[in-house]
């Protein structure tokens, strides 16, 4: 199992090798809106203040987490670049991302 935040800061790393392959091509690809959907587990630690934390759980590994409690969940993610929150496109300059 993998924690959620995990798996987005992958995507996000995805996302940035995608922009930058895409340097200099004439095709040019909008990232729009992005669904995200995992299976996971909640876990609540016991103890005074912990946090709640989100695992996802691999397709291979289900089967051993069905003692825990699975959830199936979706985000929507809104990809933004640069202080002016444009919408990234995987092609051009980092000086293109930001107008």
């Amino acid at each position: 199992m993998i924690e959620l935040a995990e798996v987005i800061r992958g995507l996000r790393d995805e996302l940035e090798r995608a922009i930058a392959a895409g340097d200099g091509e004439a095709l040019r690809f909008e990232v729009g809106p992005i669904e995200l959907e995992v299976s996971v587990v909640v876990e609540v630690a016991a103890q005074a203040g912990a946090k709640v934390r989100f695992w996802v759980v691999d397709v291979g590994v289900q089967g051993n987490a069905s003692q825990a409690v699975t959830q199936r969940i979706k985000l929507v993610l809104a990809p933004q670049v640069g202080e002016h929150r444009t919408t990234p496109r995987v092609s051009g300059t980092a000086g293109d991302r930001e107008r």
